[in-house]
């Protein structure tokens, strides 16, 4: 898995239709033209309008339908998206070097700010321990004062073995054979009563 190192992310919506591409662009150039926050783009304000203009022409010279300029217009589209592309890599540099602004710099260039996403904590994980025999097994919280109850099976779930109770969401398993199969389950104890057992996670012991 990739981890982005940028705390906020610059984004592209650029439409797939050429008329709604050419005021995306249009507002692009718009934003950044003359603006201080970016000195010096790469690729140039004036290279990107280019580009825009020549899509603008390639669009209009479609409707006389006349044979080969859907190819051209194609063409210029995936120009002018490069430049787009590139462009938006600029003002993410201009972002990173001043991340204290960065969300106003993204919108001032007439981009979006990506929406990030916490990450959803698994409602069940288990993974090995820090010496070898163990194992680390993590659960979602249930709320307070609920109790969690472990089981684990070396006979792929024939018979389970109990592991101490915590009141914590989470637990270490130790003393397990290296190089076994290791099936686990738990279940949760509140005020309503024993929660049914979860499907069970199988893991490799260490």
């Amino acid at each position: 898995m990739t981890v982005s190192m940028h705390k906020t992310l610059a984004a592209l919506t650029l439409p797939t239709r050429v008329p709604a591409l050419l005021g995306v662009a249009e507002a692009i150039v718009l934003a950044m033209s003359g603006n201080q926050s970016f000195p010096d783009p790469s690729p140039t304000i004036a290279t990107v309008a280019s580009a825009l203009a020549d899509l603008h022409a390639a669009e209009v010279a479609t409707l006389t339908r006349t044979r080969g300029t859907a190819a051209a217009r194609n063409e210029k589209r995936a120009v002018l998206v490069g430049l787009l592309v590139r462009l938006k890599a600029y003002v993410q540099g201009v972002a990173d070097e001043d991340p204290d602004r960065a969300e106003a710099l993204v919108e001032s260039a007439g981009m979006n700010v990506k929406k990030k996403v916490a990450p959803v904590k698994p409602v069940f994980d288990a993974r090995p321990g820090a010496v070898t025999g163990s194992v680390r097994i993590a659960v979602r919280a249930a709320g307070d004062r609920a109790i969690y109850q472990w089981a684990w099976s070396t006979d792929g779930g024939t018979t389970w073995l109990p592991a101490p109770a915590t009141l914590q969401a989470r637990t270490v398993l130790t003393g397990l054979a290296s190089g076994s199969t290791c099936s686990l389950r738990y279940r949760t104890v509140t005020k309503t009563g024993e929660g049914a057992w979860s499907e069970p996670l199988v893991l490799l012991v260490r």
